[in-house]
């Protein structure tokens, strides 16, 4: 009943009541970002979500563009713009995807929505983490977020996808709010973002 009901509209409500509230922070981060990145303030990318249904996914973009000589990007610690390494740290990065909740694509609490080219590389336990909607926050970014691996990332969202109430909602959402305002767990161990998942 919670999941399949209750939960859509609790995300579809929340989410309009965020960007409505969230509306001149928005529109600030973005006039910011746009001068920053050459005019692009946004950041687009293909991401799997519920029974791994492809979406687009819509963040602020904190990184430049820049190449190096052979046409490569730079690693990010040279992209991360002054601007976009304080987004990052506020999480105002993730404010976009209150589109994508209200589009029904994601909700406001599940597992982090990953890149597309990591679905052959899950074993049969870490694909259940697909069997709900994605979430702006979830149980793995208020127990770690960047600076845990990837092995202890999944157990952590499947724990959540076998675990899910709405209880357990209401404690994400007061634990990512105490996260950010510590800025805990915004960079991995060894980069500003986290290192790609290479399979088990």
């Amino acid at each position: 009943m919670y999941l399949v009901f209750i939960k859509p509209i609790l995300d579809f409500c929340l989410a309009l009541f965020g960007i409505l509230i969230a509306l001149p922070i928005l529109i600030m981060t973005a006039l910011l970002l746009a001068i920053a990145n050459k005019g692009k303030p946004f950041f687009f990318q293909i991401r799997p979500g519920k029974h791994e249904k492809l979406f687009n996914i819509i963040k602020f973009k904190t990184m430049t563009d820049a190449k190096d000589v052979h046409g490569n990007l730079l690693p990010d610690n040279q992209r991360l713009t002054r601007i976009g390494s304080f987004v990052r740290k506020t999480s105002l990065d993730e404010i976009p995807q209150l589109f994508n909740v209200l589009k029904g694509e994601m909700s406001l609490i599940g597992p982090r929505p990953l890149l597309s080219e990591y679905l052959p590389l899950y074993n049969d336990i870490q694909k259940k983490r697909h069997q709900v909607r994605p979430g702006i926050t979830g149980w793995a970014q208020v127990n770690g977020r960047n600076s845990i691996g990837w092995e202890e990332k999944f157990i952590f969202d499947v724990y959540y996808v076998n675990n899910f109430s709405f209880a357990m909602d209401l404690k994400v959402l007061f634990l990512t709010i105490k996260k950010v305002l510590l800025r805990e767990g915004v960079t991995s161990v060894t980069s500003v973002s986290m290192e790609k998942f290479k399979g088990n």
